[in-house]
């Protein structure tokens, strides 16, 4: 049976901030807090930003072992907590996230902090300005606390980084277990949020980089439609597959930052009633026993709530998903970072940036297949372009085309599924193996080759293991405030998860 979940609701959480309006009155529940709830509370100066900013901060200070930041900016953060508390005392009217702290995956540029890439060579490296995408929350009033850590160069899904360690284990470390996996490639802010050391942040997901670790430490997030947010001051994989993502305590903080970024009120939650989602046999491969009964669970208790699940057949996708991924993604790599590189003034060459190189698989990933445009093949690596050329000319317009087929043939609103297909395993380097890395991202990758939106919710902690259990949404190109405003509704549903430690 499924762990009971945590749910609190925003007007009793208000509740209990009143009083916390004195920046050096008593700490808020930072273990139930929300952004929105965050940004409603100081609006309504029933709490201020400096001491809700170092509520998160000393949780942070004191959850070091957990590998999750590169870069802490204290003093930046208690700055722009005291702007903000300035500005709502002068009686300017609320920004959308006014004092509302966040963290951002490092290799999203901000200004005058290092962004790092979770890799050596670019250690030194400390943008002028923010990334768009960043830009447009820190213009909402967002404070950032600081530069979480990653797998390296996002070329990984288990946050198993060498590189970057605050703490005396390798890799980022489980939100709800620090001896099992995080996921990644936004390990850091995943965790962040799960331990509650931040409400919300920013990821990228490239094949699955915010949804899968979010699904392993109990937050939510959004992969965007791709081109939906800005890609400009990221440090890129494909750009075609790439895209930065919104991760959050909430699916309500989803709603939120996306209006931020891409303009719009926020959306409401949907109504169940009607809903059409889509289930396909292809994503109920290799689970374990808690995903596959949470996800039942989960089910069953949205088919109760009006939901219609259609079983669909997609027989061709993990063939042509197969043709499509590692082709486009390891053959863009090359000269997207070549771009970035002399585009943004790091000052490295690709050459130094590969030889800086400190985790062993993103290592043997550079010099084997990205720098030499190789891909593996049956017979051995072979030359990366003419599987490049079919890739985008071919197998990715057919496999846009079964998504689109399926959608309008049964009328869905997404397709429904487990987020990965197990949780967390113990960390450490095997987690960074090829086996791994294909069990998942299983079911996060097809519609990101597409370039879909899909978004990811917490339905529980597994009967057995105590770790989370998530759950995606995948919709039409464009359908993303469909998906936020369904992801809405199934969180008032089934609950929110408890924070991790």
């Amino acid at each position: 049976m499924l762990r009971l979940v945590f749910t609190v609701s925003t007007l009793a959480l208000v509740t209990a901030l009143a009083g916390c309006a004195n920046t050096m009155g008593p700490a808020p529940d930072i273990t139930a807090l929300s952004a929105s709830d965050a940004a409603a509370a100081i609006c309504s100066g029933r709490i201020s930003s400096e001491a809700l900013t170092r509520a998160y901060l000393e949780r942070a200070k004191a959850r070091t072992g957990l590998n999750a930041f590169v870069t802490l900016d204290e003093a930046g953060a208690l700055a722009a907590a005291r702007a903000a508390d300035a500005r709502r005392a002068s009686g300017a009217a609320c920004l959308p996230l006014q004092g509302v702290p966040i963290v951002v995956k490092d290799n999203i540029e901000a200004g005058g902090l290092p962004t790092t890439g979770g890799t050596p060579a670019l250690k030194g490296f400390v943008p002028k300005g923010d990334a768009p995408v960043l830009a447009k929350l820190r213009s909402a009033g967002a404070v950032l606390l600081g530069k979480t850590n990653m797998h390296e160069l996002a070329f990984g899904i288990s946050g198993y980084n060498p590189a970057y360690n605050t703490g005396p284990q390798v890799g980022v470390r489980n939100a709800y277990d620090p001896t099992k996996m995080s996921g990644g490639s936004s390990s850091g802010t995943a965790v962040a949020i799960g331990a509650r050391m931040a409400p919300a942040g920013l990821g990228t997901d490239t094949g699955g980089s915010v949804r899968l670790p979010c699904a392993l430490n109990g937050c939510a997030s959004l992969r965007p439609t791709v081109g939906r947010y800005p890609q400009t001051g990221i440090v890129p994989i494909s750009h075609t597959r790439d895209t930065a993502g919104p991760m959050a305590v909430s699916a309500r903080d989803l709603a939120l930052l996306d209006s931020v970024i891409a303009g719009g009120a926020p959306t409401a939650p949907a109504s169940l009633q009607g809903v059409r989602v889509g289930l396909a046999s292809a994503f109920m491969a290799n689970l374990d026993a808690d995903t596959r009964t949470a996800f039942d669970q989960a089910l069953q208790r949205l088919r109760g709530a009006g939901v219609t699940v259609v079983p669909v057949e997609m027989p061709t996708l993990m063939q042509l998903n197969g043709m499509v991924g590692f082709p486009v993604a390891l053959y863009e790599a090359h000269d997207d970072m070549v771009r970035y590189l002399r585009e943004r003034g790091t000052g490295i060459t690709l050459s130094q940036l590969v030889a800086g190189i400190a985790s062993p698989d993103v290592k043997g990933t550079y010099d084997a297949l990205v720098v030499p445009r190789k891909l593996p093949a049956p017979g051995g690596l072979v030359d990366a372009a003419p599987l490049y050329r079919a890739a985008m000319d071919t197998h990715r317009p057919a496999l846009i085309k079964l998504y689109a087929d399926t959608f309008a043939q049964h009328k869905l609103d997404a397709l429904v599924f487990p987020t990965v297909p197990r949780v967390a395993p113990d960390a450490g380097p095997q987690t960074s193996s090829v086996e791994t890395f294909g069990l998942f991202i299983q079911n996060t990758d097809p519609g990101s080759n597409a370039g879909l939106p899909g978004l990811q919710v917490p339905i529980g902690l597994g009967a057995a293991s105590g770790l989370p259990v998530g759950l995606e949404l995948d919709g039409p190109a464009g359908s993303d405030r469909r998906l936020i405003a369904i992801g809405m509704a199934i969180e008032q549903l089934l609950g929110r998860v408890p924070p991790g430690r």
